[in-house]
């Protein structure tokens, strides 16, 4: 076996204009790639305060004790391996196996996969159907009262079609039946504002390398100061050991680049009304070229889907079939839609200037009038 192939990996496209949601989000800074290079290592974290724990590390404590709470309105902040392990820890902390649980239906399938793990029945609080698939509040309220749930899930939004359902009256929801309410917010945290506290969740989730501008894959929990004891329980064995996140989450470069991509991450979900202006921009003019955006209107969210019938017509007669889409658009130095996908895709306008978005809009045209 050859495996010098290993040593010059490369990545194809980087320089190109890229609409992939799960990545537009996750960009780094200009400092943040001094950092991964400063601490690429293994554990070279350690470095910045020898002998200590992670956890104790000046730094690495007052991010994580002072600047990421107040940054999410919660309480107490831990670093997590990614939003999905997240959302495991909580079910597997506050529920005991057979509890039954309500997610939505537009949730990410590893909320059932976390769920599966901890041995738990999922109830879905269905969406409305096209063309918008709305998550409504005041149907989690019937299947509550039904159902009696050990604890209820909003993805917060949905990484199909963008959508933001009304997260705070399913707050005032949650409260008045007494269910603990978990925030999934990978699309959300990091990208727009968004406080766990004014939510009136009891635990929110963030993934760092989707929307915080950070290397490998780690994430945030933020949680109520009432889940202390049963979220943060410790070992018998090691007393100072966090049992849930297995003494520590902390990964290296991961939140390295975190901690130096933050300012700027906090900053710039300051800007938040001028992205969702542009999405919305962005959503009529691809409308006027015969493409149809599902999900929420006016849309109020960088992730966009689009059902695409003029490009699958195309797909049928062209001699790459459904592959001539992804080929045309790389041509034009665009990229970040599936390969294969033309009757419907996802993309993102997070982040990428308008003139720029001015191309892809410009180049799709191009497309169809060739």
């Amino acid at each position: 076996m050859n495996l010098k192939k290993y040593e010059n990996l490369k990545r194809e496209n980087k320089d190109l204009i890229n609409l992939n949601p799960l990545q537009t989000g996750g960009k780094l800074t200009g400092n943040a790639k001094k950092v991964l290079v400063e601490f690429g290592d293994g554990y070279a974290v350690y470095d910045l305060s020898p002998g200590l724990e992670l956890m104790e590390v000046p730094l690495i404590k007052e991010f994580i004790n002072e600047a990421l709470p107040k940054f999410l309105g919660a309480d107490i902040v831990r670093i997590i391996l990614g939003a999905r392990e997240g959302i495991f820890n909580v079910m597997h902390s506050i529920t005991k196996p057979g509890d039954t649980i309500l997610v939505d239906a537009n949730r990410h399938y590893t909320t059932i996969t976390a769920a599966e793990r901890a041995n738990l029945t999922v109830v879905e609080v269905p969406n409305s159907g096209e063309p918008e698939y709305k998550i409504n509040a005041e149907d989690y309220e019937y299947l509550i009262k039904k159902h009696k749930p050990a604890m209820i899930l909003l993805t917060y939004p949905d990484g199909n079609y963008g959508n933001l359902p009304d997260a705070k009256k399913l707050g005032a929801i949650a409260k008045r039946h007494q269910v603990p309410y978990l925030i999934s917010g990978a699309y959300a945290v990091g990208r727009m504002p968004i406080s766990m506290r004014e939510i009136g969740a009891d635990f929110i989730i963030g993934s760092s390398q989707k929307s915080m501008a950070s290397s490998g894959s780690i994430g945030v929990l933020g949680m109520d100061k009432k889940w202390e004891k049963i979220m943060l329980r410790k070992s018998k064995r090691y007393p100072k050991i966090e049992i849930e996140f297995l003494g520590s989450e902390l990964r290296g470069t991961a939140i390295a680049t975190l901690m130096a991509s933050f300012p700027a991450v906090a900053e710039r979900v300051n800007n938040w009304g001028k992205e969702v202006e542009k999405v919305q921009w962005f959503s009529k003019e691809m409308e006027k070229l015969g493409l149809k955006q599902a999900g929420d209107k006016p849309h109020k969210h960088d992730l966009l889907f689009f059902k695409a019938d003029p490009f699958y017509k195309i797909s049928l007669k062209h001699s790459r079939g459904r592959f001539f889409l992804y080929h045309e658009l790389k041509k034009r130095g665009i990229t970040g839609i599936k390969p294969g996908l033309t009757k419907h895709f996802k993309i993102s306008t997070y982040g990428i200037p308008k003139e720029k978005l001015q191309h892809v809009i410009n180049a799709f045209k191009e497309i169809l009038d060739k």
